[in-house]
């Protein structure tokens, strides 16, 4: 390991900071400069991805590599922790590709009211808030980081979103506030418990297994971790912000929330919950299992209801998140790789409708699914796009959404020992109807708004199709959706030996 390798982590994290700094010095007149500042930051960020997935060490995917360890709060024992994993790198790629592709498609489609200058600021400090999460060790600096998002967020949601933008951001803050409350109780319990000497994630997840808490003591601290993951995520019947906050944000907004923000409450059962509490995983599982079915099929039947495309788009969120959450709950090496896959190819996918839906209501000034139409014949690239990006949502084989669902539905076929297996055979059914439901809402929204003729008030209007901007910010989602869907070991091989080993403390 060399000198390099020691500081890469923060270097990834810190940069795009440093670059909202270097534009808060920009006077807010010179619009090209800041475009460009925040473009170079972020495609520095993703040069130094590039140098972690070349010298990551694939052979022992389950060791943390590109370790940091420094003293930070020494008063509360946590340490600056940083390391990455097989599981964490790939939401780490994910995350430096959505960012630049999010300040690419901005740069000539910024929000009202215009201020290229504050609104850039907000996305490199919200990139500096999820790669610090993926990447951090020690249970306080992930809380931190985990914190940071929620801000930038909120103003972006408040001052760049729709009509009812400030119920929106406020209900996103306050449900995604109260949960994170809960989850600093459980690190702060998970640290007493363990005779209070580190927030180390592995250091505590020995301690428990060595420790004699009580198993009624675990499931409730599972129950906060549960609550501030589950609202992240969001898992059924925490969802309700989700469809809001996604109707409401800017278009690049939406993306960021669709890619990488849901992924950091999945992100955290698999990297904390699990194993550290493996006891209390197991009591909390099924019913895990259960709200997740739920949530697949309220989230499907949620979109056959909707009248606006981005929150038909925004509930399709809720199901997909439901297999995620049901790959998870089966506690298996089989089920948690479905889950990061899942999580990949949802970012991928969902973003990428998100941005179709952006475009689309640019040009038609409306995303009421009744008004649209025609797509294939006034703008017909954009219209195949959409379609491409539909049948990847719907788990087309060959497309990344098949990887997504098909291996969690199959996990739930043979949970974890300690778990019901009629009671996840029964899950699985109905996940899998799920898949039917799915097919359904996403073939009638691409029927209504592609199919037929333009309408009435749109027939004589000139719609430019896909701009130059738009294509550099979707082709790189475009040939990754089709490439996961072809080479899934491209993930695969990256989570499978973390997958294993979080899945043999289940005896799975």
């Amino acid at each position: 390991m060399n000198d390099f390798d020691d500081w890469v982590l923060t270097l990834v994290i810190f940069v795009p900071v440093l670059g909202a700094l270097v534009m808060m010095l920009i006077p807010r007149a010179e619009e090209e400069v800041h475009k460009w500042v925040a473009l170079i930051s972020s495609l520095v960020v993703a040069a130094l991805g590039v140098y972690l997935l070349v010298n990551f060490n694939y052979d022992d995917t389950r060791e943390l590599q590109f370790t940091v360890d420094h003293g930070w709060i020494d008063v509360i024992k946590s340490r600056y922790q940083l390391g990455i994993d097989g599981i964490s790198l790939p939401l780490m790629l994910l995350t430096m590709l959505i960012t630049p592709l999010v300040i690419i498609y901005s740069w000539n489609h910024f929000p009202e009211p215009h201020n290229p200058k504050a609104f850039l600021i907000i996305a490199l400090v919200l990139h500096t808030g999820m790669l610090g999460t993926f990447a951090a060790q020690d249970l306080i600096l992930f809380f931190v980081f985990f914190e940071v998002v929620l801000l930038p967020m909120y103003f972006m949601i408040g001052v760049w979103g729709g009509e009812d933008r400030q119920y929106a951001s406020i209900k996103f803050f306050l449900f995604t506030l109260f949960g994170s409350a809960l989850m600093i109780v459980s690190f702060l319990a998970l640290f007493f418990l363990t005779g209070g000497e580190t927030f180390n994630m592995t250091a505590l997840a020995e301690q428990v297994r060595i420790s004699d808490i009580a198993l009624s003591t675990q499931v409730l601290v599972f129950g906060g971790m549960f609550m501030g993951f589950g609202i992240k995520v969001p898992i059924f019947p925490f969802h309700t912000w989700l469809p809001d906050a996604h109707t409401q944000a800017p278009t690049q907004g939406s993306v960021i929330l669709a890619a990488v923000l849901l992924k950091l409450g999945t992100y955290g059962f698999v990297r904390i919950a699990l194993p550290i509490l493996p006891d209390a995983a197991v009591e909390w599982a099924p019913w895990i299992g259960a709200l997740a079915v739920i949530g697949i099929i309220y989230g499907a039947l949620g979109c056959l209801a909707q009248t606006d495309m981005k929150r038909l788009i925004a509930f399709s969120s809720v199901a997909h998140m439901g297999y995620v959450m049901l790959g998870i709950s089966t506690l298996t090496d089989f089920g948690i790789n479905a889950a990061v896959f899942g999580m990949v190819a949802h970012g991928l996918i969902t973003g990428l409708l998100f941005f179709v839906a952006g475009s689309l209501k640019e040009r038609y000034h409306t995303l009421e699914i009744r008004r649209l139409g025609g797509l294939l014949v006034s703008a017909p690239k954009m219209g195949w796009i959409l379609g491409f990006a539909t049948m990847a949502s719907l788990g087309l084989p060959g497309l990344a959404g098949f990887w997504g669902e098909f291996p969690a539905i199959l996990a739930a076929y043979d949970p974890a020992p300690g778990l019901s297996d009629g009671l996840f055979r029964f899950y699985m059914v109905v996940a899998a109807l799920g898949t039917v439901f799915a097919a359904g809402y996403l073939l009638w929204l691409y029927q209504r708004t592609a199919f037929g003729t333009p309408k009435e008030e749109f027939e004589h209007a000139h719609l430019h199709d896909v701009h130059t901007t738009e294509w550099l910010a979707w082709l790189p989602m475009l040939v990754l959706i089709f490439a996961l869907g072809v080479v899934p070991g491209l993930v695969f091989g990256m989570t499978d030996d973390v997958a294993s080993t979080i899945a043999a403390s289940f005896g799975a």
